[in-house]
């Protein structure tokens, strides 16, 4: 078998998200369908990837074979990726350090080489999931222990003081605020805040003046290679 579907129910088991499996493979597929299924997702399979070109719409999620009976499932990435933001993740057995890249490059959110343990699958849908979808606080004021962000007022206030933020400073507070407990990309931050004018320096230059200005550096937190996050103070 090259998926183990034995693993424990995990948080996504109450998201019940929309699968799609591109698998040509009749075992393959059927076993992960299942696996899927037990963790509380709807599933829809197809084994040719015209068939997926024509069903990923519905779906929140897209896990693909690369090697499939029509069409190279690179091709069939980068027709989701030119159509839209579906999350796809490649599941294949072409493991070699190119074919991570081609994928990758061919629109692959994540790559993940057969056999592989379903655990392992779970945490990387999650993980793409939370990148790809992030929920937004629904409220115009946003509370996070002392913090307190008025969106209509633009004020913010730490302990009952206010704190004085420039225009930029409170627009990339409230949006990291409005993202809790999730890691906004800093490309995320620097087009919704600052749009064509912003260099990675400007992110930088405002991250650090927001944490003098908090009196904590923890209040954004910084996570290598990706982005931030709005911490606890």
């Amino acid at each position: 078998m090259s998926v183990d579907t034995r693993g424990r129910r995990g948080p996504a088991a109450a998201t019940g998200w929309r699968v799609l499996v591109v698998e040509s493979c009749g075992r393959e597929g059927e076993e992960l369908v299942q696996g899927l299924r037990r963790h509380g997702h709807e599933v829809c399979r197809v084994d040719t990837g015209g068939a997926a070109l024509q069903a990923y719409g519905d779906c929140d999620l897209v896990l693909i074979d690369l090697e499939l009976p029509d069409l190279d499932g690179l091709e069939v990435c980068r027709g989701i990726r030119s159509a839209g933001d579906v999350p796809v993740i490649a599941v294949t057995r072409r493991g070699s350090e190119l074919d991570r890249v081609l994928g990758l490059q061919a629109g692959a959110d994540d790559y993940l080489v057969k056999p592989y343990g379903f655990r392992e699958l779970m945490a990387r849908m999650e993980a793409v999931m939370r990148r790809a979808r992030p929920r937004p606080s629904t409220s115009r004021v946003v509370t996070r222990g002392p913090l307190h962000i008025d969106a209509a007022a633009r004020q913010v206030t730490l302990d009952g003081k206010d704190v004085d933020l420039t225009r930029k400073e409170f627009d990339l507070l409230f949006l990291l605020a409005s993202y809790p407990d999730t890691v906004i990309p800093r490309e995320q931050l620097m087009q919704q805040v600052w749009g064509d004018t912003w260099s990675r320096r400007t992110v930088d230059t405002h991250v650090s003046s927001l944490r003098h200005k908090l009196g904590a550096s923890d209040w954004v937190i910084t996570i290598r290679g990706v982005g931030f996050r709005l911490g606890r103070g």
